[in-house]
């Protein structure tokens, strides 16, 4: 979505989930799509697809997962294969610039063996590579998130430079969701209040109505105890005899209102509106992660929060694709 906003054409998406594959589908019009294993998936099938036009940028974030380390060696895992197939079809298709992206650590495993092993796969095949650790919040996402991007571009063309922060006052939690009611919407429906933000008035351009905003009916004594628990507040502000209820550090969290956002995870139920006494809707799980009011999510609730969980911020990766659009 965020390569899209800059001006680049999406061709395809390619991933073994079928509901990440439906809304991709729904949403990236003009773009085509494989639901399959990418370790199964050819370079052939790949060129077919896309009538073997020419791809300029290959974007992805294959899970590493797999990559354990034992001294100062990487230990074979069977899920390291899935980043091995990315480096295949980077090679096979020959793009002039990858990028991928990844968690944090990635940077640091193993003191840096990983990174290393990036680096040298990637020179072997004539691109430099760039990488840095982002942060969401920096270009206009209201959450704190943090991701590591590697960003490869082929020899003949300039080393690429990150974005610098395009957002010098974050966009706060209130700034992001507080259009949105309390209670659920039917899909398509009128905006219950006017925009009252920047974010939400650039969020909602071209947007029919209200999408994904239902809410998770919690039981009377869990609704009990969110409301214990102050706007940007946590288990810590119960009383001491409560705090083993949920076994995480991070259970009964509450988005604090005045600042960004933590980093949203894939619907586990431990974070909750930082004024209604629920957990965030999908819709604003969504806002979140600045994704626009008409990209829709499709599929289960469950599954649009994995969704959603999973993605990468649509405006963190719209500041790296027009420094990529610079470099083409």
């Amino acid at each position: 979505m965020g390569f899209q906003k800059a001006g680049l054409r999406p061709l395809l998406g390619i991933d073994s989930w079928a509901d990440a594959i439906a809304t991709y589908g729904h949403n990236i019009k003009g773009a085509k799509t494989i639901c399959g294993d990418i370790l199964e998936v050819s370079s052939e099938q790949i060129k077919a697809t896309i009538g073997n036009k020419k791809v300029d940028v290959i974007i992805g974030g294959p899970p590493c997962q797999g990559f354990s380390v034992a001294g100062k060696r990487i230990v074979e895992d069977k899920r390291n294969e899935l980043y091995k197939a990315f480096v295949r079809i980077v090679k096979d298709l020959s793009p002039e610039i990858f990028v991928m992206e990844n968690v944090p650590n990635i940077l640091t495993i193993g003191d840096g063996i990983i990174k290393e092993a990036i680096l040298k796969d990637f020179s072997r095949l004539g691109y430099n590579v760039s990488y840095k650790v982002l942060t969401a919040s920096d270009y206009g996402t209201p959450q704190n998130r943090r991701r590591a991007f590697f960003v490869g571009t082929k020899e003949n063309i300039d080393a690429f430079e990150f974005p610098s922060p395009t957002t010098l006052k974050k966009v706060t939690t209130e700034e992001a969701l507080s259009d949105l009611p309390e209670n659920s919407l039917k899909d398509g429906s009128a905006y219950p209040n006017p925009p009252l933000s920047k974010f939400q008035t650039k969020i909602r351009q071209g947007s029919s109505g209200v999408y994904n905003h239902q809410i998770t009916e919690h039981n009377p004594e869990t609704k009990r105890i969110i409301a214990m628990v102050p706007d940007g507040g946590n288990y810590k502000d119960l009383p001491k005899s409560m705090w083993d209820i949920r076994k995480v550090h991070i259970a009964w969290t509450r988005m604090n209102s005045q600042k960004p956002c933590f980093t949203i995870d894939t619907g586990h139920r431990h974070h909750f509106h930082y004024k209604w006494n629920r957990i965030p809707t999908a819709r604003e799980s969504a806002r979140i992660q600045s994704f626009p009011d008409d990209f829709i999510f499709l599929c289960s609730r469950t599954s649009q929060f994995k969704q959603i969980g999973n993605a990468v911020p649509p405006m963190m990766a719209y500041a790296v694709a027009n420094k990529v659009k610079e470099l083409l």
